[in-house]
C-alpha cells in the first residue's frame, strides 16, 4: 500500500511540476513578446524622431541653397515657380537652367540634400512681391525625410550699406574737395596710401550710436562707438584701428561698446554710379519694373508736406517716364502720379502724393536732341538765366529754382559746379510721410530739416551719385545766409548714400557754429565728409534706424557684391504631404 501511494504521489507531483513549467514559460514568453514590442515601438519612435529632426535640417538646407544662388546671381530674385501657392501674387518665372527645388505637385522634382544619399530632400517657394518696396524676399522651404516633412518661412534681406549707421569706403576727405591727388590718394591706408591725403579721425567726443564699417583703416581718438565696428584693415597683431588724430599725432580716449574695438570684415564694394536706379522709371519692362517711378530732369526741388504729399518744381522736365530705347520715347499719356510737366515747370510747382513705395530719379539734361527731355544749350530757357552779381561768375548761371541766393559766395572749393542749370540736382526738405527713395545723377542738397511724420511707418532713401550736401550758403564775408542766429540745428531722417563722393556740410569752413546735425537713419559714402571745421559747421549726432536691419527704403542701391541674410525665421505648419501634394485647409492649399 505504501509503495502504491508513493508511486501515485510521484506521478501527481510530476504533473504539477509540468503545469508550473508551462505556466512560467507562458509568462516569460509574454514578457519577452511585450518587451520586443516595446523595443520595436521605441525603435520606430526613435527613427521617427530622427526623421523629424532631419526634415528640419533639410528645410534649412533649402534656405542655404537659395541664399547661395542669390549670392552668385543678384537677379535670381526673379525666379520661382509661378504655380506654387506661396508664390501667388509674385512676379516669378522658372529659370532657364533647371532648379529641382522649384518642383510642384506629386510629379514635381525635389532637390537632394548633399551627403544624404538621397534620404533627405527639399523644395522651396519664393514670394518676391515686396522686394521692390522693402528689399525683402520671402521663402518657404520644406524639408522631407521619409514620411516626415517640416516647413520654415524666412525673410531674406540684402546685406548692404544700410546695415550700418556709418559706412565709408575711404577714410579721407574727398580729393575733389581737398585738392589732393585723386590717383595716389584713392587707395586704402592698409594698401600703402600716402600719409598726406587728408585723413580724418573720429575725435572731439564724437559718438556713433549704431553699427559702423569702413573698408579703410579708421583713425580713432576721443570718440565713442556704441555699437559693433568692423573694418577691412586686418593687421597680424595689435588693434584694428589707428590711434592717431587727423594731424597724425598719437592719441587716446577710444571707447568701444564691443570690447577690443573693430573686428575684421571684408571690403564691401561701392558701385561706380547710381545709374542702375534709373531703370526703375522705365515703363517698357513690366516684368522687371511692374510699378515705374518718376523721372525729373535738371534742377528739381522737392518739399515734403506733413499730409503725405510733396510739392515738386522741375522747370526742365518734359517727360516723367521714358523707355530704354536708343531713341527714348516718353510714356503717353503722361503718368498722373508724377505730375503734369507744365505744372512742374511753373513758379509754384505741383503738389502730388508721395510716391507709394517707389523711386524718384533726377537726371542731368540729356545731351541727345532725340531724347524727350532734351533742352538746347543754344536756346537758353527762361529758367536758366545768367547772374549779374560779382559773386556769381558768368560761367555759373542760376538754376531756375532760386539758387544761388542773392549775394551767395560761390568761391569755395566745396561748391564748385554747384547750381548748374543742366545738372540733375535735387533740393529736398520737409515733413515726410510715406515710403520713397530719391536718387540724383549729380548732387543732393538737404536744404532744411527732413523729419518723419510717423517714425514707425515712414522711410526715405537719399542717393546722390555725387556729393550729398547739407546746404550752408554764405556770403563773401563767410557769414551764413540762412539766419541771423549762430545756431540752426539740422535733422535728417533718411538712409543717405553718396556713391562717388561724400556727405558733407557745404562751405564747411564758413558760416559759424550751426548747432547739432542729427542723422536718424544710416549714412554711407565713398569718401569721409566734414561736417565740423574748427568752430564752423555742426556737432554730429548720428543714430541708427534699427528698422534697416529688416527692411530698406524702396529700390535703394546695393553694393557691387552682396549676400542675403535671414532677418526673420519661423517654423510653420507643414505645407506639403510626403507625395508632394499640398496640404489643404478648408479645401485650399496652404
Amino acid at each position: 500500500m505504501s509503495g502504491w501511494l508513493a508511486r501515485w504521489r510521484e506521478r501527481n507531483e510530476d504533473g504539477a511540476a509540468l503545469a508550473t513549467v508551462v505556466i512560467v514559460g507562458f509568462v516569460l514568453l509574454t514578457l519577452v513578446t511585450t518587451g520586443s514590442l516595446v523595443a520595436m515601438s521605441g525603435m520606430q519612435k526613435s527613427s521617427t524622431d530622427a526623421d523629424w529632426n532631419a526634415a528640419m535640417a533639410a528645410a534649412y538646407a533649402g534656405v542655404d541653397d537659395y541664399q547661395s544662388r542669390l549670392a552668385n546671381d543678384n537677379s535670381y530674385v526673379q525666379y520661382g515657380n509661378p504655380a506654387a501657392k506661396f508664390s501667388a501674387g509674385s512676379a516669378v518665372a522658372l529659370p532657364a537652367s533647371e532648379n529641382s527645388a522649384f518642383g510642384v505637385g506629386t510629379t514635381g522634382t525635389w532637390a537632394t540634400v548633399a551627403g544624404s544619399s538621397g534620404a533627405a530632400s527639399y523644395r522651396y517657394e519664393v514670394d518676391n512681391s515686396q522686394y521692390a518696396n522693402s528689399g525683402i524676399l520671402k521663402l518657404r522651404s520644406t524639408g522631407r525625410v521619409g514620411k516626415e516633412l517640416r516647413s520654415v518661412v524666412v525673410n531674406l534681406k540684402q546685406q548692404g550699406f544700410i546695415d550700418f549707421l556709418y559706412f565709408t569706403d575711404y577714410e579721407i576727405q574727398d580729393p575733389k574737395y581737398s585738392g589732393k591727388n585723386a590717383t595716389t590718394c584713392t587707395k586704402y591706408a592698409w594698401a600703402s596710401r600716402p600719409a598726406d591725403c587728408s585723413n580724418i579721425a573720429f575725435d572731439l567726443g564724437d559718438t556713433t550710436n549704431g553699427p559702423a564699417h569702413s573698408n579703410d583703416t579708421i583713425r580713432i581718438c576721443d570718440a565713442t562707438f556704441n555699437g559693433p565696428v568692423t573694418t577691412a584693415y586686418n593687421p597680424t597683431s595689435g588693434p584694428r584701428y589707428d590711434a592717431r588724430n587727423s594731424n597724425g599725432t598719437a592719441c587716446s580716449g577710444q571707447d568701444f561698446a564691443v570690447a577690443g574695438g573693430p573686428t575684421y570684415s571684408p571690403v564691401i564694394g561701392m558701385p561706380p554710379t547710381n545709374a542702375q536706379m534709373k531703370k526703375e522709371v522705365r515703363y517698357d519692362i513690366p516684368a522687371e519694373v511692374p510699378r515705374p517711378g518718376c523721372l525729373y530732369t535738371g534742377p528739381t526741388r522737392i518739399t515734403f508736406n506733413a499730409g503725405g504729399t510733396m510739392t515738386v518744381r522741375s522747370p526742365l522736365t518734359k517727360a516723367t517716364q521714358i523707355n530704354g530705347a536708343a531713341t527714348p520715347v516718353a510714356k503717353s499719356p503722361a503718368p498722373t502720379q508724377c505730375g503734369d510737366p507744365a505744372q512742374l515747370a511753373s513758379a509754384t510747382g505741383q503738389t502730388i502724393p508721395v510716391l507709394d513705395r517707389n523711386l524718384i530719379f533726377v537726371q542731368n539734361v540729356p545731351a541727345s536732341s532725340s531724347d524727350p527731355n532734351f533742352t538746347s544749350t543754344t536756346k537758353v530757357p527762361t529758367a536758366c538765366k545768367t547772374p549779374t552779381t560779382s559773386q556769381q561768375p558768368e560761367s555759373l548761371p542760376t538754376n531756375g529754382l532760386g539758387y544761388p541766393l542773392a549775394n551767395e559766395d560761390l568761391g569755395s572749393s566745396s561748391v564748385v559746379e554747384s547750381y548748374n542749370c543742366r545738372y540733375g540736382d535735387v533740393f529736398v526738405e520737409g515733413d515726410m510721410h510715406g515710403l520713397m527713395s530719391i536718387a540724383a545723377e549729380n548732387y543732393v542738397y538737404v536744404t532744411g530739416n527732413i523729419k518723419y511724420v510717423d517714425p514707425q511707418a515712414d522711410m526715405l532713401g537719399l542717393v546722390g551719385n555725387n556729393a550729398v550736401w547739407v546746404w550752408n550758403p554764405v556770403n563773401s564775408s563767410g557769414s551764413s545766409l540762412l539766419s541771423s542766429t549762430s545756431k540752426a540745428n539740422r535733422r535728417i531722417d533718411a538712409a543717405i548714400l553718396s556713391v562717388a563722393h561724400t556727405f558733407q556740410v557745404q562751405n564747411k569752413e564758413k558760416g559759424g557754429d550751426r548747432g547739432t546735425l542729427t542723422v536718424n537713419g544710416a549714412l554711407a559714402q565713398k569718401f569721409r565728409g566734414i561736417v565740423r571745421y574748427g568752430t564752423n559747421g555742426y556737432i554730429k549726432n548720428y543714430v541708427y534706424d534699427a528698422r534697416f536691419r529688416y527692411m530698406a527704403p524702396p529700390k535703394f542701391l546695393s553694393p557691387v557684391t552682396t549676400t542675403y541674410g535671414v532677418s526673420e525665421l519661423v517654423e510653420v505648419a507643414g505645407a506639403l504631404n510626403p507625395d508632394g501634394s499640398c496640404v489643404k485647409k478648408a479645401g485650399f492649399c496652404i
